[in-house]
């Protein structure tokens, strides 16, 4: 399969107010490649968010940026590892240890940092 830079952003919300709506529209308009991932269905500049809850196979995925409280992701570590990204970024908020330890058991690299800060400064993707 050809890499891509798709991101994932696992937390994904309609309302305009949320840090993952932001994160979309800056990805939006930078051109990068992005998915959607949430429990609520919904639509964010013309791209669904699928629903977590039937852990939707999406492919060339090369970083998930987690906009859940650990809480949230607990149920869904296994999935987001299956994926098989080469990098989780943890947003504030969404700090995970657990996580955090199984990823980088994978290999997978991981990073706590705010994603709108690294799209500003073009350190994403």
């Amino acid at each position: 399969m050809k890499p891509t830079n798709k991101i994932l952003i696992a937390g994904a919300s309609t309302n305009p107010g949320r840090y993952s709506f932001f994160a979309a529209d800056l990805m939006q308009q930078k051109g990068i490649d992005f998915e959607l991932l949430g429990i609520k269905s919904g639509e964010v500049f013309g791209k669904e968010i699928h629903d977590i809850r039937k852990k939707p196979k999406l492919e060339g995925i090369q970083t998930i940026t987690l906009y859940m409280s650990a809480g949230n992701q607990a149920p869904w570590h296994d999935y987001f590892l299956s994926l098989s990204p080469e990098k989780i970024i943890f947003n504030p908020g969404a700090e995970n240890s657990e996580l955090d330890s199984l990823a980088r058991a994978r290999g997978i690299t991981t990073e706590y940092a705010c994603t709108l800060v690294l799209l500003q400064t073009n350190q994403l993707p």
